[in-house]
């Protein structure tokens, strides 16, 4: 198996294990508490790994650093939009948007290109995956979705491109991809367990205690999920696997219409196809 091949079915392993964690964490319906559960336990599962792996050298502390700070901003945009909106919603547009800004920052900062037909690809992709959100016989304009989680799920997007590319760059920097996924996976706990604590005070932990098995099940999926996604961005463009990430907005659509009774229909299992393709196009 090629490393190119390897790294497209990362992408879609991702993109499965990323929708399944996102309706879990929204069928927990308290967004902020279902987070911090699943980022602290994520913590405390990666954190025996830490004396396995080496410790980061100085460079690689601050690209964690700086990461933290992207993954912070993730977590805020996902909790105020998924609060706000339907997952089969929201969701496409978090996600949808991202691929794209990926591409451009990726060719900025990581002087990574795509081919032609790839743009193409990824374009038909994006599209694809807003469609999800339009009201039937609607223009582009017409969202089916609260205005506040629209905007949440838009700045969501700008966050996941921000820290998709400073994790490719961080994930190349070490000689095992695994350093940085285990140190990040550790440190992203810590933070989120601080914000939480600091947001809900005494009351986080004691009401954590309701709901800690859709945490505790959402960070095995998220520890899943984003591992197999850094791994894969040390083995081809990022553009390319967060493009692929990117179907999750698929599953996420047809994860919201079985278990959380959102609707689906054909005009969005039709936006699923056209999705598909521009992933097709990109990646064979």
């Amino acid at each position: 198996m090629t490393p190119t091949t390897l790294a497209i079915l990362l992408g879609l392993t991702s993109a499965v294990s990323l929708a399944a964690v996102n309706a879990v964490v929204k069928a927990g319906r308290d967004i902020l508490m279902a987070r911090v559960v699943l980022s602290v336990t994520a913590a405390l599962l990666t954190l025996p790994a830490i004396f396995f792996v080496p410790l980061p050298t100085a460079p690689i502390w601050i690209a964690l650093a700086f990461s933290l700070m992207a993954h912070g901003a993730y977590q805020f945009g996902l909790i105020n939009a998924l609060s706000r909106g339907d997952l089969s919603l929201v969701f496409p547009v978090m996600r949808g948007g991202a691929p794209i800004l990926v591409a451009i920052a990726a060719f900025i900062f990581l002087n990574e290109s795509l081919r032609p037909i790839e743009w193409t690809g990824l374009i038909i992709a994006t599209l694809g995956v807003f469609g999800f959100v339009l009201k039937p016989g609607k223009s582009i304009t017409g969202i089916d979705a609260p205005k506040p989680a629209l905007l949440f799920a838009g700045f969501t997007a700008f966050a996941i491109a921000l820290y998709s590319v400073l994790d490719a760059r961080g994930v190349r920097m070490v000689e095992s991809p695994f350093t940085y996924i285990v140190w990040l996976f550790v440190l992203d706990g810590v933070q989120m367990g601080i914000a939480g604590s600091v947001l809900r005070g005494e009351a986080l932990w004691r009401d954590a205690r309701s709901i800690w098995r859709y945490g505790v099940i959402a960070a095995l999926g998220s520890m899943l999920s984003f591992g197999v996604l850094l791994y894969a961005m040390s083995l081809t463009e990022v553009a390319r696997v967060s493009a692929l990430r990117e179907s999750a907005v698929v599953f996420g659509a047809l994860f919201g219409w079985l278990f959380l009774k959102e609707g689906f229909g054909a005009r969005r299992l039709a936006f699923a196809a056209i999705t598909a393709s521009g992933l097709a196009m990109m990646n064979l």
